[in-house]
């Protein structure tokens, strides 16, 4: 609803059959963020010392030229790649997102290995399927049993407890959440199963050896679709559910009171997240729980099988966005998860490659949401860095820019949008004019182009004429069309959504045993049947206690933590602490407790909390770094480790001490 230019609320689309005209919390009241008070206008340069946020207003022309400066001072000096053009998903569309990757793929700069979310899920649901789709999201409504594995809808995917609900209303299924802690999903679930951080592998393993045990697989869906079954069977025959009680903490008759509830349910839906992928294990983890479908034969059935995500449902040729007909493979890709350590000059970290030495950021605030907090910050401070920040708020790593530019929101310019837990393809057109001097992030990467002498194309199109060569490129409505239309349903037929008319591998079947020399270069540590993969920051006497650094429901990253509403509703930096720990430590509801382990440690607040196992902790974020007393947040816990066996972020992979403040 828009009131004389302005926001007065914001809604779902009720003709969408998927979201029901649903949307979460957080975008209902995005009023907060496009009207705040303290929303970057204009351009800004840094004139006081790195972090001390002292900065003079300037204009478009002077930032861009400063920009544009330091790129070819530094190039000049080490070669184009110690430019970074650092991003991430602040930004969802696929033209406001990813077009910072054709200024990289033009000019040579440094490429980014994309770490920081989903590359240990990717990797795992590869090595099974071969493909990243599943079940349409919509056939939960018709499942008797819905399994939501490492994720909480209800605070982060709200569109999926619909579905959840219309299957119990109508079927009476059963909703079993599994989770280290109990979620606001697990609390309305009917089984709640908590294991140990970094021990889903285990107990997905404890689940299907009684899935053999007790002649709950289906052995003709196996021979026909699987590859190895036999091998399997004999490697689970020791991995029962008390060697899975060992690893995970779960009782094994929970496990097997689970198992049999799965086994002899055709109608099972197994919605799995990533959370519990954010693991140097995270991938095996990934592998051993998308088996227990194909052990069971529920792809089989409508309203069975499982869905991580849909996308590459959609199939849009994004050569002029990205700039894919510009890249050099021999140009090295950074990862993204380790810039503390890349900015700190760690030689492994450069690849080789010269320092980095200019930094451009749009859509991520790193010196908040990396891993290695300290690091991270400390490399944005020396002195031979020039950064450039794109940014709608002045976040810490806006603080510590050199040049800061104001950034547009969604609702102020074109964009197209797919989703990994819907199959619908849309485009908008801004609703808003962009405030003050903001600009959006197609406008800033092609005036740096053009200032920097190229004639790619896509250099000089608008963000809708982008969207119309996609579309195009794609076989697709033109973008009028397409806008006109609402969306395009790119979900697949039943037997393809399903793979009964095969698994993406060249042979056609769900692999049993992985490959995963072709998903990574470290695997040789890991095992090609599912199992535990025994490499997680464990417990040990020294740091006892786990720490999962959960997504809060208000907040997205560190979007949205600006609003009063999500403020208000979160209220602080808080650990959720098991009872029994509390007594142990003499600590009681709102005490100080510090967090710590080699990395650093953190002072939150002690909450009281049954929902989990003794030696986990739980913080729900992502805080600014302001929010803690001592002036950095949460993730100075976190390791830049990548995961197995080709890197990714293990932001839920972190041993700690834990005492009174």
């Amino acid at each position: 609803m828009l009131d004389d230019g302005r926001i007065g609320r914001v809604r779902g689309n009720p003709r969408n059959d998927y979201t029901a005209g649903v949307i979460c919390a957080k975008v209902a009241a995005y009023r907060e963020r496009v009207h705040h008070p303290d929303r970057l206008m204009t351009p800004l340069q840094r004139v006081g010392a790195k972090g001390d946020g002292e900065f003079r207003e300037i204009t478009w022309d002077q930032a861009l030229d400063e920009a544009t400066e330091a790129i070819e001072r530094a190039r000049a000096r080490h070669g184009a790649e110690t430019v970074w053009p650092y991003h991430f998903a602040g930004t969802m569309g696929l033209v406001q997102r990813d077009s910072i990757h054709r200024l990289r793929h033009e000019f040579g700069f440094s490429r980014e290995h994309e770490t920081i979310c989903v590359t240990t899920a990717c990797n795992g649901w590869l090595a099974g399927a071969g493909r990243i789709w599943g079940v349409n999201p919509k056939e939960m409504a018709l499942s008797d049993l819905i399994v939501v594995w490492g994720c909480n809808p209800v605070s982060t995917q709200v569109n999926v407890m619909t579905h959840v609900a219309r299957a119990r209303k109508r079927r009476g299924a059963k909703l079993v959440v599994i989770d280290p802690y109990r979620t606001p999903t697990a609390e309305v679930a009917d089984i709640h199963i908590a294991p140990k951080p970094g021990t889903d592998g285990a107990l997905a393993c404890g689940v299907m050896q009684v899935l053999f045990d007790e002649g709950m697989a289906d052995w003709d869906y196996m021979r026909a679709y699987t590859d190895c079954p036999e091998r399997l069977q004999q490697h689970l025959s020791s991995r029962t559910p008390e060697w899975a009680e060992a690893i995970s903490g779960v009782p094994a008759e929970e496990i097997r009171a689970f198992a049999r509830l799965y086994g002899r349910t055709d109608r099972a839906f197994l919605r799995i997240g990533y959370g519990f992928t954010r693991s140097r294990n995270g991938a095996a983890n990934m592998h051993a729980v998308s088996c227990l479908p194909a052990v069971t034969g529920a792809w089989k059935h409508e309203g069975g099988g499982a869905l991580y995500s849909n996308r590459e449902v959609y199939g849009v040729d994004q050569t002029l966005i990205r700039g894919l007909d510009r890249i050099d493979p021999e140009t090295r890709a950074l990862d993204m998860s380790r810039i503390g350590p890349i900015l700190t000059g760690e030689q492994d970290s450069l690849l080789g490659g010269p320092p980095v030495t200019v930094l451009f950021t749009q859509n991520i605030n790193p010196a908040e949401v990396a891993p290695e907090t300290v690091k991270v910050i400390d490399g944005m401070k020396r002195d031979d860095l020039f950064t450039c920040v794109h940014e709608q708020f002045m976040t810490a790593s806006a603080k510590l820019a050199d040049i800061v530019l104001p950034a547009t929101m969604f609702l102020e310019h074109a964009d197209m949008y797919q989703g990994g837990g819907h199959v619908y393809l849309q485009v908008h057109k801004p609703l808003l004019d962009a405030p003050g001097d903001c600009r959006s992030n197609v406008e800033v990467v092609n005036a740096i182009a053009r200032r920097l002498g190229s004639d790619y194309p896509a250099f000089h199109m608008t963000a809708w004429e982008l969207i119309d060569d996609a579309l195009r490129r794609s076989g697709r409505p033109d973008a009028e069309q397409l806008y006109e239309d609402g969306w395009i349903d790119c979900s697949k037929p039943f037997d393809e959504a399903h793979f009964l008319d095969g698994f993406g591998h060249a042979d056609g079947r769900f692999h049993f045993a992985a490959d995963w020399s072709q998903l990574g270069a470290e695997h040789g540590a890991m095992s090609a049947l599912p199992d535990h993969l025994a490499v997680i920051d464990g417990e040990s006497d020294k740091h006892p206690y786990r720490l999962v650094a959960a997504p809060a429901r208000r907040f997205l990253n560190t979007s949205f933590t600006e609003t009063p509403s999500s403020q208000a509703k979160e209220g602080r930096p808080t650990a959720l602490v098991h009872p029994d720990t509390c007594r142990n430590l003499g600590l009681t509801e709102g005490d100080r407790v510090r967090l710590g382990n080699e990395q650093g440690s953190v002072v939150v607040h002690a909450r009281p909390f049954d929902g989990l196992q003794r030696r986990t902790v739980v913080v729900e974020g992502i805080w600014p770094n302001e929010a803690f007393e001592e002036g950095v947040g949460i993730n100075v816990l976190t390791s830049a480790d990548p995961a197995l066996p080709g890197g990714g972020a293990v932001f839920h992979d972190t041993a700690v001490w834990l005492r009174p403040a």
